[in-house]
């Protein structure tokens, strides 16, 4: 049975000029607040306990983590702007023009050096599974940290051309005050669409099903000539190993990243955002944001270092001299 809609002004001193909120049940209200509070603290402290452990301890300075360390870095802002939808739950946002503008351009660069970070990920494992002759001189530590500072920058350079007008006339689009929309033109649309989801995505994929395939074939390859190994031999299939437990882990995060992101770029691509209601509108975003929290639960599941490094620092053992030189692997 569908029941009528209390409505009130986000700014009841301004009359007509305010935006009107929907007054929803007290406990639906404090449930939303709850659950994303939790997310977004969540969200904050396994990512901020990624970012630790990878920068502190020596033996975590590999190239790979160097990327999973970036990655980290762009879900915990996540984490810090999940901050903004809580306020913005009723419907008002009362922060002003500026810092919605600001909001939503800390948003599209986060989202977009995210995807980046998968596209890094997924061409190291590309070139470890499938050319792993070459991988040490390929993917070298200064070429992994030039790549993640041009996708850093690349990225904010990018949205700043994505979003020009509205950085310069913050809230030009706004109908009301409490109002938070940004609207970007047809062109810088498509290309962020391009650019964001449709290129990023189908290099993922094309390369992680590359990695797949070959990643299959050498596993089976191991198992059929593990009795036959020489001791330097069985070294060499414990890094194989390794390689393909990287690979499968990384490949995880991939998919659950995908399974996150494609519903909002999906819409976009179809058109169909402007007839979505506000529940899935809601779902949508927050299942972005979820994303970002969940991450570091596949880390601490599927690596044991991460849950050893865990262990230092929540025990504090990571203040004691010489920390860093700890064995984590």
């Amino acid at each position: 049975m569908e029941t009528l809609v209390e409505t009130e002004l986000c700014f009841p001193q301004l009359l007509n000029s305010s935006c009107v909120k929907t007054v929803r049940p007290h406990f639906e209200i404090m449930m939303t607040h709850v659950i994303l509070s939790i997310i977004c603290v969540l969200t904050v402290f396994l990512n901020l306990l990624v970012i630790i452990s990878i920068s502190h301890f020596k033996q975590l300075h590999s190239t790979t983590n160097l990327l999973i360390l970036s990655l980290a870095a762009s879900d915990f802002f996540v984490g810090l702007l999940l901050l903004f939808p809580i306020m913005f739950i009723d419907g008002c946002w009362f922060l002003g023009d500026l810092m919605c503008t600001v909001y939503q351009y800390l948003a599209y660069i986060i989202a977009s050096t995210s995807v980046g970070n998968m596209v890094l990920i997924c061409i190291d494992r590309y070139v470890a599974i499938c050319d792993p002759m070459h991988y040490s001189t390929k993917v070298t530590q200064k070429r992994v940290k030039v790549c993640i500072c041009l996708c850093w920058i690349c990225s904010v350079i990018f949205q700043s051309l994505v979003m020009k007008d509205a950085l310069e006339q913050p809230g030009r689009y706004n109908s009301c005050f409490g109002e938070c929309i940004i609207v970007v033109n047809y062109i810088a649309g498509i290309a962020d669409l391009l650019f964001s989801f449709i290129l990023p995505i189908t290099a993922i994929v094309v390369l992680y099903m590359r990695v797949f395939v070959v990643a299959v074939s050498q596993a089976r390859a191991m198992r059929s000539h593990i009795v036959t190994v020489t001791v330097q031999g069985s070294r060499k299939v414990t890094a194989k190993k390794s390689e393909l437990k990287a690979a499968r882990t990384l490949g995880v995060v991939v998919v659950v990243f995908l399974l996150c992101l494609c519903p909002y770029y999906c819409v976009a691509l179809t058109g169909q955002d402007n007839l979505m209601n506000a529940s899935s509108a809601a779902f949508v975003i927050c299942l972005y944001y979820f994303n970002a929290c969940l991450n570091p639960l596949i880390y601490a599941f599927l690596y044991s270092w991460f849950r050893k490094s865990v262990k230092f620092i929540v025990t504090l053992k990571i203040l004691q001299p010489d920390s860093c030189e700890a064995n984590i692997l």
